[in-house]
């Protein structure tokens, strides 16, 4: 067995953070292919097929011979269409341009490099806990000040604004905001916005918000993006994607949107790390914001009724309580009634039960004692998982 001894890894990895969620499914297939039925509630991938137009997109682009390099930043028809979508979906009285955009595969690359581009060793930065995992490996990795805010539960998964107020400095560098949040499926109010606003204006932060929810969105009112506040366009930046509104995961392919000296920096790391994205996918992406919304609708309006069945299902398991997700696919419901070890109870009910989600924890110390479900999974196996789960439960031992 070929081994390389520990002194040849760099520190450095030591402050990466692996995303549990992957870690989960590599063991749920493990399990399914003993021949056991899994229900996959453990990663952030719609079930849905990609909508025809966006395939049919792509295979003309690949008949065309759309098999080259392109630029680092994206080809500049998707960024064109990407500046002008975002212009009118966050209704900006500004317009983006295609300076404005960077391309890359998938939305935690363009996460790294932001980071990668704006934060020095030492400086502040803050985000909200728990959270999506890259915000905290990659800032950690690159050796900034961290601090992470706790969400609350009482709040529906929002913060406490006085606890940002007092954590936020002349030193704060970048705040993370994600709303629609993973892995809550809390939404920020548009005061709670206001908030932030006035906080990255008294002590000039960035903000970088990512918005790969945006379209998976529940309240009955219009989606609020922090840049279309005023002041806040210039020192927003917006991360976003197809893979979530367009079950287009496999596809890779997303984006970020920023003031245009600051794109061309962290499309320098674009070439220095992944180079270009796939070009028959880009003209997907184009097909995807420039076709019918309607397969958007369809999919939300699934995702609405998934989300009513599994969190009305899960508030009636003994020592489940679980707040009403007001955007994106998750449920994240308290079972510190039954254990604080969110992991442990995770894989109880994976290896005993088939039903495969993730432990709060690993989204930050704020999660632990809270599960992680995707409804992104069918009423069907939504209704499996829950009777599965109170089947199994009572043998669980903390």
């Amino acid at each position: 067995m070929l081994a390389v001894h520990k002194d040849r890894i760099a520190n450095a990895v030591s402050r990466l953070v692996s995303e549990n969620a992957f870690q989960v499914l590599a063991r749920a297939r493990e399990i399914e292919a003993t021949g056991r039925r899994v229900v996959h509630m453990e990663v952030g991938e719609p079930d849905f097929d990609t909508p025809m137009h966006i395939k049919q997109a792509a295979v003309d682009s690949l008949m065309a011979h759309d098999t080259h390099y392109t630029p680092s930043a994206g080809m500049l028809d998707l960024r064109a269409v990407i500046a002008d979508y975002a212009t009118r979906f966050r209704k900006l009285s500004t317009p983006y341009t295609a300076e404005n955009v960077t391309v890359s595969p998938g939305a935690k690359p363009i996460i790294w490099n932001i980071l990668s581009t704006i934060l020095n060793p030492g400086d502040d930065f803050v985000y909200f806990d728990p959270a999506y995992p890259a915000y905290a490996s990659a800032s950690k990795y690159l050796q900034a000040n961290v601090h992470a805010i706790p969400l609350l539960e009482s709040r529906n998964w929002r913060f406490d604004l006085d606890e940002l107020e007092r954590r936020v400095s002349d030193k704060t560098k970048a705040v993370v905001i994600n709303s629609p949040h993973n892995p809550t499926g809390g939404v920020l109010l548009k005061t709670d916005l206001e908030r932030i606003a006035e906080l990255a204006q008294k002590h000039d932060f960035l903000v970088i918000a990512d918005e790969i929810y945006s379209r998976n969105f529940y309240l009955d009112a219009e989606y609020v993006s922090i840049a279309s506040l005023p002041g806040m366009q210039e020192r927003t930046i917006i991360v976003d994607g197809f893979s979530k509104a367009y079950a287009m995961t496999g596809w890779r392919l997303g984006y970020a949107i920023m003031p245009a000296e600051l794109c061309k920096n962290v499309t320098l790391f674009n070439n220095n790390t992944f180079s270009c994205v796939t070009s028959f996918v880009q003209k997907a992406g184009i097909a995807a914001l420039t076709g019918p919304d309607e397969p958007v609708q369809e999919m939300n309006a699934t995702f609405r009724k998934r989300r009513d069945r599994l969190v009305e299902g899960l508030n009636k398991i003994p020592g489940m309580t679980c707040t009403l997700p007001e955007g994106a696919f998750y449920a994240f419901p308290n079972v510190q009634q039954i254990t604080h070890d969110d992991k442990a109870l995770a894989s109880f009910l994976l290896e005993e039960g088939g039903v495969a989600c993730g432990g709060g924890s690993s989204f930050g110390a704020a999660g632990k004692g809270y599960l992680r479900f995707s409804y992104a999974a069918s009423l069907d196996d939504i209704d499996y998982a829950l009777e599965q789960i109170a089947a199994v439960l009572p043998r669980y031992k903390a």
